[in-house]
């Protein structure tokens, strides 16, 4: 077990004032101050500082913007914290080390590789200490309070989110940077190409099913069946089906 981190002195974001590393305020200007690690040497430095003061490596642009439509935490039942590191906008709860963020963010986030660098290095590989247990639970979405499902994400990841159809995504503490560190590792690419294969292998095979009824129906003396009326609902359904998974 790791021992706790002492605190230490830090400059103020905002007014470069001396603050114990342990502060939630700056006793100088009073704004709000919140302690994250560098991603690069694991030192501490506060939210929105452009360095770290230990190593020198740039730091995300990340500051706590307030939010009238706050949502609490589905774990802790806490006040979610609205986070805006560089261009991305997410909820984090202080308490569980959880994030929420709607599906629009979430899809740029795994489209956008500075986007997913930025999170990542607010985030930082660290286990949170108050992390919720990984137990078989299902939560209810922040912003609607109808329980959302659970889903491994891209079928292959191994990470099991939350997932609210109309709202968006919850992560346990832990699961946002192992689903990055899976999309960087070009874990998301490999899962799509199989779903590209798999769907061409399917419709392949319903050519193949198309053309051999065509056949069993000449040899009967049926009157073969014109391409209009071989697209079928059914069959129609069935690729519908596929391309929706």
């Amino acid at each position: 077990m790791k021992p706790p981190i002492e605190p230490k002195a830090l400059n103020c974001p905002n007014c470069g004032g001396a603050v114990m590393s342990d502060r939630s305020q700056c006793e100088f200007c009073r704004s709000r101050l919140k302690t994250v690690g560098c991603p690069a040497c694991l030192g501490l430095m506060f939210l929105g500082s452009k360095f770290c003061t230990n190593c020198g490596k740039k730091a995300a642009s990340a500051v706590v913007t307030d939010d009238t439509k706050q949502s609490d935490c589905p774990r802790c039942k806490l006040p979610l914290e609205t986070l805006q590191i560089d261009a991305v906008t997410i909820c984090e709860c202080t308490r569980c080390g959880g994030f929420w963020s709607d599906s629009a963010t979430f899809e740029q986030i795994c489209a956008n590789s500075e986007d997913q660098e930025s999170v990542l290095g607010f985030i930082g590989g660290d286990s949170h200490p108050h992390a919720h247990p990984a137990t078989v639970s299902y939560v209810p979405c922040p912003d609607c309070g109808e329980l959302m499902n659970r889903s491994n994400f891209a079928r292959s990841s191994g990470v099991i989110i939350d997932i609210c159809r109309q709202h968006g995504v919850w992560f346990d503490a832990d699961e946002l940077p192992k689903i990055l560190s899976f999309i960087n590792s070009g874990g998301l690419a490999r899962q799509r190409e199989k779903e590209k294969i798999a769907l061409a292998d399917e419709r392949q095979k319903l050519r193949d099913d198309a053309r051999r009824l065509a056949a069993m129906e000449r040899r009967a003396g049926i009157r073969s069946i014109d391409d209009a009326e071989t697209s079928s609902p059914i069959v129609g359904g069935i690729i519908r089906f596929l391309l929706d998974r």
